[in-house]
This record gives C-alpha cells, structure tokens and sequence, in this order.
C-alpha cells in the first residue's frame, strides 16, 4: 500500500505562500463577479474562464505539491509550473484590463458597478501573485536545469500567448497577399514555439537528433526575421488608403487591426531578447 507523505514546505515556502494568494483572490474575483451576474459575451466568458482555469490548476498544484504526488507524473514538474505561472499572470493581466474596460461604466455608484470594482482590484493582486511566483522560481544565471525557467523558456510561453491574442483579433477580410504572409508567421511561429513547449514540460526534447540549444538560436534568428517582415507588412497592408470607420467601437476591423500592430511589435521584441540570451546562454558559458 502507497504512503503519502506530506510536506508543509509546499505551503509555507514563498513560492507556496504566493500560490495561496494567487488561489485565494482568483477565487475571491470570479466569485464577486459571478454574484453581479454580468457576464456575457465573449469578454464576460474569457475573464470568469482565465479565473476559474487558474485558480483550479493553481489549487491542484498546491495539493500535487502538499502530498509529493508530482514526482509520479510523466513530466518535468519544474517545466510545468513555471511555463504555468507565466501563461497565469499573462492570461490574469490580460483580464484584468479587459474586465474594467467592457463592463465597468463611469460613474460607478451602483452596488453591481462596486462589486466589479472591488473584483478588478482582486484581479490586479492575483497578477501580482502570479508575477511574484515567476520571479522565485526563475532560474539564475548559469542554472539551465529547468529551460522554461529561464528567461529564454520564460518569453516562448510570452510569445505562444502573444500569438494567440493575435489569432483572436484577426477578421475573415484577409485576401491581400502580404496580409496572408503575415497570419503565415504567426501561425508557423506560435506552432513551432509551442512545440518547444510542449516537448520541453514532456521531456522529449533529448530525442532530437540535433544539438538543441544551437537548433534553438537557429529558430529565434528565423523567427526573428519573419516577425521583423510582419511588423512592416501587417500595417502597410492594413492601413494603407484607407481611413478609420467613424463610428468604431471595441469590435471594429480598424481597432483589432491597430491591436495586431501592436502585439507584432511586442512579439518582435520578444523573439530580439530571446536570440540574445538564447546566444548568450549557448556561446557565452557562465564560470
């Protein structure tokens, strides 16, 4: 018969103790939320899913921690949870600007308008939670046991997310060829970049017959490139001729357009910083 043991460190170490916040005001804000009832449409739905997804996996980490469970699954534990806390406090900064700004109206005096007030606050702290917890477990310099630990593995979680919030702006109108070029790397980079992922938390990227850390700084470089033609195409395309609607509200094809830029331009920042480190960490050895 098993014996599971527990350890109280899970709990009572930073990291732990910022995972207990993070459980507690994730719940705390989708419970102040769901007592308005004001959640519809694809905004409402996103925000109560980001809550609700990691206040669950944040919890069962907690428990998997607490009884020394993890070991038992057929994954590397430490990939896992740092790729988690990132994609956690990207998706809960994320809500925390898209909740206040679709549902919470001026003036605010209503006890509705006061709950979803008090639930932005809670999603503001839950970030930070979050954000603490990525900035403990982050790997040092020299440490590369844990790749989505480091800085490098830390921004292919911040690049996948960035694509996907591209994905969710991009319309049916894409007919122009250098906009097809575009969506092109969006979607070969996001499925390269999540493969990495993937196979990283697995721990199937040792059976790659390939020097993986040089293979790595090859598809930074490439990607690089490809996103730079994005940042110039995308908008030249997009805008070129043609002004904006009057009226565009939240929904209309120029702002999703001109949000698209703009996370091109985060991502093509993203994919610089990791070719450096990613550079530094194959070329450059730390003593």
């Amino acid at each position: 018969m098993a014996v599971v043991t527990v350890n109280l460190r899970a709990l009572t170490s930073w990291v732990g103790i910022a995972r207990i916040f993070a459980v507690m005001l994730s719940c705390i804000a989708f419970s102040l939320v769901a007592s308005t009832r004001n959640f519809g449409g694809p905004y409402g739905t996103w925000c109560m899913f980001t809550w609700c997804f990691c206040f669950a996996v944040t919890l069962l980490v907690l428990l998997l921690e607490l009884l020394e469970l993890y070991p038992k699954l057929p994954l590397s534990w430490d990939d896992f949870t740092s790729a988690f806390s990132m994609l956690a406090a990207l998706m809960v900064f994320t809500t925390s600007v898209v909740f206040p700004s679709t549902f919470i109206s001026s003036p605010c005096t209503s006890s509705e308008c006061a709950r979803q007030a008090v639930a932005t606050t809670i999603s503001c702290l839950c970030f930070l939670a979050y954000a603490l917890e990525v900035g403990l477990t982050r790997a040092k310099p020299g440490d590369i046991s844990s790749f989505l630990s480091t800085v490098p593995g830390l921004l292919k979680v911040f690049e996948a997310y960035v694509a996907c919030l591209i994905f969710s702006l991009l319309d049916n109108n894409i007919s122009q060829a250098g906009l097809q070029w575009c969506v092109a790397v969006y979607s070969i980079c996001f499925i390269f970049t999540l493969i990495i992922i993937i196979f990283t938390i697995g721990r199937c990227l040792t059976y790659i017959p390939c020097p993986l850390e040089k293979m790595l700084v090859g598809y930074n470089a490439l990607a690089l490139v490809m996103y730079i033609t994005a940042t110039i195409l995308w908008p030249l395309y997009s805008f070129k001729g043609v002004t904006r609607p009057d009226p565009c509200d939240r929904n209309c094809w120029w702002n999703k357009r001109l949000g698209v830029t703009f996370l091109t331009i985060f991502n093509l920042i993203a994919y610089l910083v990791d070719l450096v480190y990613s550079t530094m960490m194959v070329f450059i050895r730390a003593p």
